[in-house]
């Protein structure tokens, strides 16, 4: 194992970023997740939960915000249901630089609270 990332967001206070900054959903999502979460009635949670993946994932990589792109680090779907990572850009090569070969990623949400743990293997 190289590393384990955890964090977590709080969905009220993220609720109110995505009102108050236009397009910030456009830079911090790709258009697959952005879709993903429209199919809620509430999209926030799986927003905010995702958001928490990308920061666990940064964390593991032992880098901070701004040292890759948002969308370099995309949660999507499994086709048995579960969530998976694919990276991009940036954020690959980071990763292929410590040598992490597979990652996996947990993913959960409530009404106030979205949180992501994120193994790198």
């Amino acid at each position: 194992m190289i590393g384990v990332g955890v964090d977590a967001v709080d969905v009220p206070r993220f609720r109110r970023v995505l009102g108050r900054r236009s397009r910030i959903d456009q830079r911090l999502f790709t258009d697959a997740e952005r879709r993903y979460a429209s199919m809620a009635h509430d999209p926030t949670e799986r927003l905010a939960a995702r958001f928490a993946a990308k920061e666990a994932v940064m964390k593991v990589l032992g880098v901070g915000v701004g040292a890759v792109r948002f969308q370099e680090i995309e949660v999507v779907k499994h086709r048995d249901g579960r969530p998976e990572l694919r990276l991009h850009g940036r954020a690959a090569e980071l990763s292929s630089n410590v040598g992490a070969t597979r990652w996996h990623v947990s993913l959960t949400h409530t009404d106030s609270i979205a949180q992501a743990v994120v193994i790198a293997e």
